[in-house]
């Protein structure tokens, strides 16, 4: 199932970017994030979000299997 993705453009204390499902509580607000698309899974979108942000993690809540540190 695609879920539509977006990474956080404000930087977490240990330098990671979350990317975060549109639906997940912890989303940025809209003028701290930045659209990824559409994806069938976060690892995906976590590659998407690294062309940007190369420490892009993703988000403990919304995207667990991705979340690395």
């Amino acid at each position: 199932m695609y879920q539509y993705y977006y990474v956080n453009k404000n930087e977490q204390p240990n330098g990671d970017h979350e990317v975060h499902t549109i639906s997940c509580l912890y989303l940025p607000t809209t003028e701290n994030r930045l659209s990824l698309g559409s994806f069938d899974n976060c690892a995906d979108a976590v590659r998407e979000a690294k062309r940007t942000f190369p420490k892009a993690d993703g988000c403990f809540y919304c995207c667990k299997e991705c979340h690395k540190s």
